[in-house]
């Protein structure tokens, strides 16, 4: 029987159970993505931003660091702050980065960057980093056809020239969305001689999931699952499949730190901040106006309007005790605008490569894998701070 199959129901709170509707943040986290810019240096083929003509809009910020410790010192009394510089290219606006980084000295700081430019950042700011993400997506023939000729090898030298600067970890950050990445481009990020302390990988919310592409990323699933129960002595620094293990055998972690989430963070503790001061839960829908939560300027915040929804069929599933619900965006588009051709040919195939990475973890019995893995490698499943600074769930 698999291991989420002998969890007791009253163990697993809903969601709908541990959130609180009127509370902008649940719990006592919060990560401030500040969007530095709406500009970017590249031009990648899948940019969400592009919906809605989001990217390019904004280029310069209008609220200043004053106005932002006003907003914290209101809205986000007695909550740990995390900051995550966001774009368009955040390093675009170096000013603001280390303008802030330099007024808020006790937060937390991640970037996520496509780390063409991260080498023109001063060393002390690269110190202060607990996690950068690095925008790749896979190997040099996949990434270069998504970013451009040279992205690729550009991108690996700028993060080998930094890696000893950068306070923290480096975590490959990348949107699965080529049918035919294999496994050896995505081993190849955590190689030895990579930069990359860490992979995560996002199934593209992008019609790319017909004909046989399904069994391709299923095979390559396989293969890096296989490689990860391989070993008890050294951890296969997958992000998703660590997160997976970690809520398989101890549930409760997501629901004590993510408010019964794991973590779509847009209905939790998540806020996206706009150059303009207008604030988002989510950085697929900037374009959408009643999707917006609050201001900086105006010194304000409310609850989220994306929320789960009943029409949302998580609850059903059998992967829903230790998925705990996917992309909300991908959910509410789906399920709450019943938008039936993305529901088909995006939604349910994630969620389909979901259940079969939970039934190929479960074929190799995680329970007595961690039971003789050594202890740092228990802890970096159960503990990993990444996995504050991404979802879970791809």
């Amino acid at each position: 029987m698999p291991i989420a199959s002998r969890i007791a129901p009253d163990l697993v709170k809903s969601p709908l159970q541990t959130k609180d509707s009127g509370a902008p943040i649940v719990g006592g986290r919060v990560e401030l993505q500040l969007l530095t810019t709406l500009r970017c240096n590249l031009k990648c083929s899948y940019c969400s931003l592009g919906v809605g003509d989001v990217l390019g809009s904004q280029v310069h910020v209008e609220y200043d660091v004053e106005q932002l410790s006003n907003f914290i010192d209101k809205q986000l009394q007695d909550k740990e702050v995390y900051v995550t510089f966001y774009g368009g290219e955040p390093t675009l606006n170096q000013t603001l980065m280390l303008e802030v980084m330099q007024r808020f000295a006790r937060f937390r700081y991640q970037l996520q960057t496509n780390a063409t430019l991260i080498d023109d950042l001063p060393d002390w700011a690269l110190g202060r980093l607990s996690n950068v993400l690095a925008s790749i997506d896979g190997g040099e023939a996949t990434t270069d056809r998504y970013r451009g000729r040279g992205i690729y090898r550009q991108v690996l030298k700028n993060l080998r020239k930094v890696r000893d600067k950068v306070g923290g970890s480096i975590t490959a950050r990348v949107t699965w969305g080529y049918p035919d990445t294999c496994f050896a481009e995505l081993d190849e990020l955590v190689s030895d001689n990579s930069p990359f302390d860490y992979l995560y990988w996002q199934f593209v919310a992008d019609r790319q999931y017909g004909g046989d592409s399904i069994g391709k990323r299923q095979a390559v699933l396989a293969q890096l699952i296989d490689k990860f129960f391989l070993r008890t002595d050294k951890l296969y620094p997958l992000i998703p499949l660590m997160g997976m293990v970690r809520n398989k055998l101890f549930p409760n972690r997501a629901q004590e730190l993510y408010g019964g989430r794991s973590q779509c963070r847009v209905s939790s503790h998540l806020l996206n901040v706009l150059p303009n001061g207008d604030i988002y839960p989510c950085p697929d829908l900037l374009y959408v106006a009643e999707m917006k939560m609050g201001s900086v300027q105006d010194n304000w915040l409310r609850a989220s309007a994306l929320q789960l929804a009943a029409a949302m069929p998580c609850t059903a599933c059998e992967a829903y005790t230790w998925c705990r619900g996917n992309c909300l965006k991908n959910l509410h588009k789906a399920y709450v605008e019943n938008d039936l051709a993305y529901r088909t040919e995006v939604v349910e195939p994630i969620c389909g490569l979901i259940r079969f990475m939970g039934r190929e973890i479960d074929r190799h019995d995680p329970q007595a894998w961690f039971a003789r893995a050594s202890l740092p490698v228990r802890r970096l499943v159960t503990d990993c701070e990444i996995y504050e600074y991404v979802e879970v769930m791809p």
